[in-house]
């Protein structure tokens, strides 16, 4: 398993946000975290990111325990698109992805070719903070295809984007899945998670059902 989760609780203050969760994720498998707004899905994901420690249980991601010393070790590991695109909005499209494969390590001819890809190639040196929400979502999409992270996790992948970006998200999701990598897509969107995924898991108040 690439992801186990065993009596998972996240308490942020005095609010109780997990209670008791419990979840494994294989090899090759993508998982749909599906449930109504507030119901904690992103806490999960951000908790697999080592972005949050758990309040109780036990976290195994990639084979590292992420309640001990060694929780960020796996971190160059893992992919993650959230909310708020993690880019540098001073930058252009091209100089984000270009910043993330020097840093990695990643042959620098990979950037045009994800840009491509993603359908960006034409807006390459536009600045992120002048860009719609749709195409900084196309440079994340272009990142995590650059990087194939072993654990790939989107939390609500499919907002702002057209249908031609719903499928770049499938791909993504297939590329790492088919590399031996896993998956967990958190929505509120269950038919659109439905079709990248392999298995679905309700989360409703904190509570895996």
């Amino acid at each position: 398993m690439l992801i186990e989760l065993r009596g998972v609780a996240a308490r942020i203050g005095g609010t109780v946000i997990l209670r008791e969760v419990d979840l494994d994720v294989a090899a090759g498998e993508a998982v749909a975290l599906y449930g109504p707004n507030g119901a904690g899905k992103t806490t999960v994901l951000r908790i697999l990111a080592t972005l949050l420690p758990s309040s109780a249980g036990t976290v195994h991601v990639l084979g590292c325990d992420l309640t001990g010393d060694g929780r960020f070790d796996v971190r160059g590991r893992i992919g993650l698109i959230g909310h708020t695109p993690a880019l540098y909005p001073e930058l252009s499209i091209r100089a984000n992805l270009q910043y993330v494969a020097d840093v990695t390590g990643v042959e620098p001819s990979q950037v045009d070719k994800v840009l491509e890809t993603v359908g960006l190639a034409g807006a390459a040196d536009r600045p992120v903070e002048a860009a719609s929400h749709g195409m900084a979502r196309r440079c994340e999409i272009a990142r995590e295809l650059m990087l194939q992270p072993d654990l790939l996790l989107l939390d609500e992948p499919h907002s702002a984007l057209d249908e031609s970006a719903v499928a770049l998200v499938a791909h993504l999701v297939e590329s790492v899945t088919a590399a031996g990598g896993c998956a967990v897509v958190a929505s509120h969107d269950r038919i659109q998670v439905d079709r990248l995924t392999d298995r679905q898991v309700l989360l409703e108040s904190g509570v895996i059902s």
